[in-house]
């Protein structure tokens, strides 16, 4: 692998076409991706796919009368130093504004690129391209910034970014947060009832520990089959059962490790602290992401937990 310095301008050439190439059609990718839930943040890489398309075209005029018909494929992954990119498929369900910031990271990256080229060629004329290409490079970030203020005004990027937030709650905050709840909760009477009816720690770890894996399995299952998405806007199931099965593993395994502690008294005081932990963690996610009052997330909160782990303790003490 070479690295940038170590290309011919022919080579640079080649890279910069096949650059532009790609990045033409990763804002193709970026406005079929999103025609259907932002059509207008589609229509700004729709635009930004044209103008790639004219630099490649220009650079293709530049290199056949420079260097003739056959251009060698280098392409950004044999030139070391390049910052790998996420695959298109990848930034997609992670929201519009993953897909604006990686954009204006490509944008950034090709005009360093133009002007670290240009900085080390001998040949005049072919300096003088490679700076012509940086000031274009530049000037298309100042580009796409117009295309996104003339095709985004103020009040279609405030309901886009508030689409995008509204289907982050419903397709990851809602089932992590059930999840969540019940891995959290749901185990603490298995758990320390099982601490107080055998005061060992080992037992006690393995039983949760089993509750946890058990009700993430459980838990994952109902909400991927209880809905498809299709109509609630909700997103794949198959996405939601793995965030909620992951997040009631998380719950429950959370207040089960310091069992791994010999001490019992020392294992039981460090879980009850966790268990404060999760269940205002659970509390901030319900005032931040639900719109629940922050006095009414916590008294709910707190006061499940604590009746489900009083109701272990006496359990387990009997």
């Amino acid at each position: 692998m070479k690295s940038i310095d170590e290309l011919t301008e022919r080579e640079i050439l080649a890279l910069a076409i096949c650059s532009e190439e790609e990045d033409g059609r990763v804002y193709a990718d970026f406005a079929e991706g999103l025609r259907q839930d932002y059509p207008d943040s589609a229509r700004v890489f729709t635009d930004m796919a044209a103008e790639e398309s004219d630099h490649r075209r220009q650079l293709l005029d530049m290199y056949m009368a420079k260097f003739g018909d056959h251009i060698p494929l280098v392409r950004r992954q044999d030139v070391r130093g390049f910052v790998t990119r996420r695959p298109v498929w990848q930034l997609r369900p992670l929201g519009v504004d993953v897909v604006r910031k990686q954009a204006r990271m490509m944008e950034q990256e090709s005009s360093r690129f133009y002007s670290q080229a240009a900085s080390r060629t001998s040949d005049v004329t072919i300096r003088k391209l490679l700076g012509d290409l940086a000031a274009a490079e530049a000037a298309h970030e100042h580009t796409a910034g117009e295309i996104e203020a003339k095709r985004l005004p103020g009040e279609t990027r405030l309901r886009e970014d508030d689409d995008a937030r509204r289907r982050f709650v419903l397709q990851i905050v809602q089932p992590g947060l059930v999840g969540l709840m019940d891995g959290s909760v749901s185990t603490l009477a298995p758990v320390f009832a099982a601490a107080f009816a055998t005061h060992d720690t080992w037992n006690t770890f393995l039983v949760g520990l089993a509750a946890s894996i058990g009700a993430g399995i459980s838990m994952g299952f109902a909400e991927a089959l209880s809905d498809d998405g299709k109509l609630s806007g909700r997103g794949t199931p198959y996405l939601r059962g793995l965030v909620c099965g992951l997040m009631t593993m998380a719950g429950g395994i959370g207040h089960t490790l310091p069992f791994l502690v010999q001490d019992f008294w020392t294992a039981t005081i460090m879980s009850g602290v966790v268990v404060v932990i999760e269940l205002a963690i659970i509390a901030w996610i319900q005032w931040k992401y639900m719109d629940t009052a922050p006095l009414s997330a916590i008294a709910k909160v707190m006061l499940g937990g604590a009746l489900v782990l009083a109701a272990g303790v006496l359990i387990g003490s009997s």
